[in-house]
């Protein structure tokens, strides 16, 4: 069986870390997602607020480096849960319990991120997109090849 999700969309507030009488760091967030659609009332995109829970590293990642406005690709599974409310009534809810957190925008497209070169998330690679051309630090290798000013015709 498969169980995996994938969103995009802004941070509504800053996520704060929390820690579990275990040790373990947690924190929730919510992203806010427009959908792709135009409504043909308003001729407005709708948008959905989906409830992110990340645990451990995941956790301490997010809340060094993201903020509320600042764009998210959240990469996880989604899970139900059902509790009671005070009344006793039975309720359900989803949230997405994330595996990768990688960030959607550049510094130069957030409002307010220090994030820019900053390191990918816990256990997976940031997507090129999000850094865009950023210089390795100082003595290490930065994976890109001087180009030679003669390779000749261009096949474009």
């Amino acid at each position: 069986m498969l169980n995996r999700i994938v969103i995009m969309g802004r941070l509504v507030r800053d996520p704060e870390l929390r820690t579990t009488q275990s040790g373990v760091s947690v924190t929730s967030f919510t992203v806010a997602v427009d959908r792709d659609f135009k409504s043909r009332d308003s001729g407005e995109k709708s948008t959905d607020f989906i409830d992110v829970v990340a645990w451990r590293q995941t956790a301490e990642f997010v809340c060094k480096y993201f903020a509320k406005g600042r764009m998210a690709i959240v990469e996880g599974r989604l899970q139900i849960r059902d509790w009671k409310d005070r009344d006793g009534n039975n309720r359900r809810s989803a949230q997405v319990v994330a595996d990768n957190v990688y960030f959607g925008d550049s510094k130069r497209d957030s409002a307010s991120g220090d994030s820019y070169g900053s390191p990918p998330p816990y256990g997976a690679p940031a997507p090129a997109a999000s850094f865009g051309g950023y210089g390795a630090p100082s003595g290490e290798p930065s994976g890109f090849a001087d180009i030679d000013d003669q390779d000749g015709d261009l096949p474009f």
